[in-house]
C-alpha cells in the first residue's frame, strides 16, 4: 500500500508502542492517558523485538534508528507508523515498503527552521562573518571587504516544503533562487522552471538539467530526501560543475554527497566552502578532515532543532493518532515507493 490517501483502520483500543531513545517524547503523559488508546508501551531499540508482537501503531521517536528492520518479523498486529522525523529513508527497508503498514512523517514541522538556518548560512559566508570572529579572538584589527547577498544566485535541489520555505527566505534578501526536484517541470510557483535533480538526468544530457544549473549557482543547497535518485548524488563530477566561488550547503542527509569527493574539492580549493549539518555517518568522528578544512563549516545534525521543536511533533502526532481513532485520512502520508511524501 503505496498510495498517499491510505486510510488505515484502527482497531478498538489499539496498542501504541513509543520506539525511544535516550529521552521520552515531552507532555507524554498526554499519550500515556489518552482514552482512545488500550496501552501504551515504551521500547528501546534493544527492547523492541520483545514489545512489538501485538503493536497496532508505533510512534519512532528513536530519530534515525534502524532497529525497526532489524525487528520486522516480530510485527505481527502492525498497522501504522509514524516518525518523528521528515527524512524517513531508515523505515524504507523492503520489509516496511512492499507491507500494508502506512508510514507518516512529520513533514511542516521544521520547514521554517531550517529556511532560518540556511538564510543565516548565506549570510554568513556572504558577511565573512566567521573570520570576523577568528581575528576578535586573536584582538587583529583587518579591514577586508566582504560580498554582497542581493543579486546572487541559489540552487535548491529538492522541491518540497523545506525546499520551498528556503526558497522563499533566500527570495526575501535579494537572492535569485532555482529548483531541482524529482522531475522537470515550468510554471512552479516557487522556482518557475524546475530542473530534474536524479543521476539518470545526468547520462541522459541535454535541455534543462541539475548538471547545467549547477555551474550557475553561488549557493547550491540541498533539500532533497535520500533515495535512492539522491543517493551520492553530489559526487566529484557535481563539484567540479560549481563555480570556485561557489559554496555547497547540506541540511538534507548526509549519504546524498560523497564526503570523500567533497573533502577533495574543499582541500584542492575547487569550491570556496560548505556547510554540513548532516554526514554520512553520525557523529562526525574528531580524526574527520572536515573539521578543519578551509570553508568548512560543521554543525551536528541541528537545522531544525530550535525551542520547542519537540512539543510540536508531538502535536503532530496527537493530530494524526486522532485521525487514526476516528478512521479518517492521516496526514503526511509517505508514498513507500518514493519515500517521501508527495507535493
Amino acid at each position: 500500500m503505496n498510495s498517499s490517501t491510505a486510510t488505515p483502520s484502527a482497531p478498538d483500543r489499539p496498542r501504541l508502542l513509543v520506539l525511544r531513545g535516550d529521552d521520552l517524547p515531552p507532555g507524554h503523559e498526554r499519550v500515556d492517558d489518552h482514552p482512545g488508546l488500550g496501552e501504551v508501551v515504551y521500547a528501546t531499540a534493544d527492547e523492541l523485538p520483545a514489545k512489538l508482537p501485538g503493536t497496532d501503531a508505533l510512534l519512532v521517536w528513536d530519530l534515525f534508528t534502524e532497529a525497526l528492520s532489524d525487528s520486522w518479523t516480530k510485527a505481527d498486529s502492525l498497522r501504522w507508523v509514524h516518525a518523528a522525523t521528515t527524512g524517513v529513508d531508515n523505515l524504507m527497508f523492503p520489509g516496511l515498503v512492499d507491507s500494508d503498514v502506512v508510514v507518516t512523517n512529520s513533514r511542516g514541522v521544521f520547514d521554517e527552521h531550517i529556511a532560518e538556518y540556511v538564510l543565516g548560512l548565506v549570510i554568513s559566508f556572504a558577511k565573512d562573518f566567521h573570520r570576523t570572529w577568528e581575528y576578535q579572538q586573536d584582538r587583529l584589527w583587518r579591514h577586508r571587504e566582504t560580498e554582497r547577498v542581493t543579486g546572487k544566485r541559489a540552487l535548491v535541489v529538492g522541491t518540497g516544503p523545506i525546499g520551498r520555505a528556503i526558497a522563499h527566505k533566500l527570495q526575501a534578501v535579494g537572492v535569485e533562487v532555482h529548483g531541482s526536484g524529482s522531475r522537470a517541470r515550468d510554471g512552479d510557483p516557487d522556482f518557475g522552471s524546475v530542473a530534474e535533480s536524479t543521476l539518470a538526468e545526468r547520462a541522459r544530457g541535454g535541455g534543462n538539467t541539475l548538471y547545467t544549473e549547477v555551474p550557475e549557482a553561488d549557493y547550491v543547497v540541498i533539500a532533497a530526501p535520500l533515495t535512492e535518485a539522491t543517493h551520492g548524488l553530489v559526487d566529484r563530477h557535481f563539484l567540479d560543475l560549481m563555480k570556485p566561488t561557489a559554496r555547497l550547503i547540506n541540511i538534507a542527509r548526509g549519504p546524498i554527497v560523497v564526503q570523500s569527493d567533497l573533502v577533495a574539492a574543499l582541500d584542492r580549493g575547487s569550491i570556496a566552502g560548505a556547510a554540513l549539518d548532516v554526514f554520512e555517518r553520525e557523529p562526525l568522528k574528531a580524526v574527520n578532515p572536515l573539521w578543519g578544512l578551509p570553508g568548512s563549516v560543521v554543525s551536528p545534525h541541528m537545522s531544525g532543532d530550535v525551542v520547542g521543536w519537540r512539543e510540536d511533533l508531538v502535536e503532530l502526532f496527537l493530530e494524526n493518532l486522532a485521525r487514526y481513532l476516528d478512521g479518517r485520512e492521516l496526514r503526511n502520508v509517505v508514498d513507500k515507493s518514493r519515500g517521501y511524501v508527495p507535493g
